[in-house]
């Protein structure tokens, strides 16, 4: 079993199909969400929707299917274009992850990209956190360039 970081290929097609919208909340964007996963699970590129398999279990403000995220929605420069989302916290947690899903809620638990922590993280009644990158061409955790 293994945690492979990638942009889902469903979601890649998905693009082209214009089943993802980021836009932001409220203006007609599609709502994302994020799931923590042990490392017994197996999540990469051929990774098409949110599963329930090896993820971690509900504890503090964590439960089943993860937190709603706040993306920011798209801009572009330097030849790419590219999005992010802010921090997610979970609180009051006991949470052991070795990755990470984001997913589509909007269009059927899409899978949109896997993220591999490197090693197991771990929160004992505190805060686990998701620290996206900074909004840049090189960092935003969604990058596209030609």
């Amino acid at each position: 079993m293994a945690i492979t970081q990638a942009v889902a290929n469903s979601f890649k097609q998905q693009l082209l199909e214009a089943k993802q919208n980021f836009l932001t909340s409220g203006s007609g964007g599609n709502t994302f969400k994020l799931a923590l996963y042990s490392s017994s699970a197996t999540l990469n590129s051929a990774t098409t929707v949110y599963t329930t398999t090896n993820e971690v279990g509900n504890s503090g403000s964590y439960s089943a299917g993860g937190g709603t995220l706040v993306n920011s929605g798209t801009s572009i420069s330097a030849g790419v274009a590219r999005t992010t989302f802010a921090n997610l916290s979970f609180t009051s947690a006991t949470i052991t992850a070795r990755g990470a899903l984001i997913y589509n809620t909007s269009q059927s638990n899409a899978a949109v990209c896997v993220l591999d922590f490197g090693s197991d993280k771990t929160a004992t009644s505190g805060t686990f956190t998701i620290q996206f990158p900074a909004n840049t061409s090189t960092a935003s955790i969604l990058r596209i360039s030609g």
